[in-house]
């Protein structure tokens, strides 16, 4: 089993920064690929950027691609999302997820473990 935690969501005006985390625990030596995916109201969950576990591999939704950098650090076992140039369509609940299996992509349903989300809201 894998547990995830995220922290850092917040309000912002439109134009600045956050920094979300992402704790994980448990079998953490077995994740393979971690993703962030957010969920605007009354919108369909959507895949935002993923990390292979060397760090050296990372795919970003188009929306985001060159404002948003995923990271993450092994050693303590903690997925980043560095949020700049927000937007108010980048309000949504950022959940991060971790995948076991080699190859898991942009599909939710690729990822067995799911944290419970941190809300993000870009004031215009």
């Amino acid at each position: 089993q894998v547990q995830l935690v995220e922290s850092g969501g917040g309000t912002v005006p439109a134009g600045g920064s956050l920094r979300l985390s992402c704790a994980a625990s448990g079998r953490t030596s077995s994740i393979y690929t971690m993703a962030w995916f957010r969920q605007g109201s009354g919108k369909e969950r959507e895949f935002v950027a993923l990390i292979r576990r060397s760090g050296g591999t990372t795919y970003y939704a188009d929306s985001v691609k060159g404002r948003f950098t995923i990271s993450r650090d092994n050693a303590k076992n903690t997925l980043y999302l560095q949020m700049n140039s927000l937007k108010p369509e980048d309000t949504a609940v950022y959940s991060c997820a971790a995948a076991l299996m080699v190859g898991a992509g942009r599909r939710a349903y690729d990822y067995s473990y799911w944290g419970q989300g941190t809300q993000v809201t870009v004031s215009s």
